[in-house]
């Protein structure tokens, strides 16, 4: 066994220095932005303020923040006051043709559903690019991101924060110094409810544009449709045309670490149920719970796995081994191998322990072979400055992504079994889920 875990890693690591020095970013002071030195400040534009976007300022107010933009004044008049020097916006394309050359790099915390249109625009223009996840709203946007990261060469991140934290890195050592063996299966969960079937009835009303935003702005390639209060500010997530749900919103926090330490790629298979819903009736918005299963095939040194994911009134089964007294994760995940089971919570396997107790008491930890990392943002700023890829860049995040994507269309098709063809980025056995992986932009839309 011990040999073998150690080939697993040195087979994982070589992957991917291969994969880093294969792509080389070309240090900010090579790409005709005078002769500052990698080491000062970045200008930085964030666009998407309000909400969440305010994330993306915070992180990023050590360096220059020379413009912001967000489609709604009054969610983002915090952030427009606290920087008063930056230029403001509510376009992000007259941000781009008014301020590209003096833009280094760029946050994109919009809804899930205009991601791929900022990001892309910033990448062409040579930008780098931090975004908030989900990465897209459809797998052919992940597709065409990633490609267009590559071929510009730009320093990339998704804002899936727990991927620079410790407890990721000792959970991937765990699991490479076989901890629990061979892991075989893995219950994901977040116990939130996105799910607006209770008011559908209620999209027939009429109401006025508050004055502060831009719906049309804010419905950017989305089909149009009169504004509700119940789309924004801060509920587009339940909402399909719009937002990704529980499982696009969490996979990429709650997944994350088992998709690093078992570099589980694409899946084979996946397939969803929900009760009471009916994609046809119900199909603007989510499930008020789901279960979905990947079936992930056999690579490396580790066999088949079986990822089960459960969101909102669906929840982890209890393990029989589990002591009394302490409960599944609500959020998080129970790893399963064959010499024992990890627990752990949302965001970088936070709280991760073995289980039963004392299997956790007399396990040794491995050392540290992980770098550590200081903080998400500080991984992408510093990354753009020397000139390396920052840890979940859009080739590790667009691949994570499309495990909650996929999640979504099974829903779609709710009880049937698709096989995904990964590389060829088709279904094969269902020309209509095909027809999900690249839903069309409203007219004047392109990506």
């Amino acid at each position: 066994m011990g040999s073998d875990r150690k080939t697993s890693r040195r087979q994982f690591v070589q992957s991917a220095t291969g994969a880093i020095a294969a792509f080389t970013i070309v240090p900010r002071h090579v790409l005709g932005q005078g002769q500052t030195p990698p080491s000062d400040k970045l200008n930085v534009a964030c666009i998407g303020v309000g909400g969440r976007g305010g994330a993306s300022v915070d992180g990023s107010r050590n360096e220059n923040i020379v413009a912001m933009c967000d489609v709604d004044s009054r969610r983002a008049a915090g952030a427009f006051t606290s920087f008063p020097k930056a230029k403001k916006y509510r376009d992000y394309r007259k941000l781009f043709d008014e301020m590209g050359d003096r833009i280094d790099a760029v946050t994109v915390a919009t809804p899930d559903h205009t991601h791929a249109v900022v990001a892309m625009e910033a990448i062409r223009r040579g930008k780098h690019v931090y975004c908030e996840k989900p990465l897209a709203h459809s797998i052919h946007e992940v597709r065409t991101l990633m490609r267009a990261a590559r071929e510009h060469k730009v320093v990339t991140q998704l804002g899936n924060q727990g991927h620079s934290y410790d407890t990721i890195r000792m959970f991937c050592e765990w699991i490479w110094d076989g901890a629990i063996g061979n892991v075989t299966e893995v219950h994901a969960a977040c116990g939130s409810v996105y799910s607006a079937i209770d008011n559908l009835s209620k999209l027939q009303e009429k109401h006025e544009i508050p004055a502060e935003l831009d719906w049309d702005l804010w419905l950017g390639p989305a089909k149009h449709r009169p504004y509700h209060p119940m789309y924004v500010p801060g509920t587009w997530r339940r909402w399909m045309p719009f937002g990704c749900g529980v499982i696009g919103d969490w996979v990429c926090h709650v997944v994350d670490p088992v998709f690093w330490a078992l570099d589980l790629g694409a899946p084979k298979t996946v397939q969803a149920r929900a009760k009471d819903y009916d994609p046809k009736a119900h199909g603007d918005t989510f499930p008020k719970g789901t279960v979905v299963t990947y079936g992930f095939e056999a690579k490396g040194n580790r066999g088949p796995v079986r990822l089960v994911w459960h969101d909102g009134v669906e929840t982890i089964p209890r393990p029989d081994d589990l002591e009394p007294g302490r409960e599944v994760p609500g959020t998080g995940a129970i790893v399963i191998g064959d010499k024992g089971k990890i627990m752990y919570g949302s965001h970088g396997a936070g709280s991760l322990r073995i289980f039963p107790e004392e299997k956790m008491r007399v396990y040794k930890q491995p050392a540290r072979t992980l770098p550590r990392v200081k903080d998400h943002f500080v991984d992408w700023l510093d990354a753009i400055k020397s000139g390396r890829r920052a840890g979940s860049h859009f080739d590790y995040g667009g691949p994570l992504t499309e495990i909650a994507l996929l999640g979504i269309i099974a829903t779609k098709m709710l009880g049937e079994k698709l096989e995904w063809d990964g590389p060829n980025m088709r279904f094969a056995n269902s020309e209509q889920a095909n027809q999900y992986l690249n839903p069309p932009y409203r007219e004047g839309w392109t990506l």
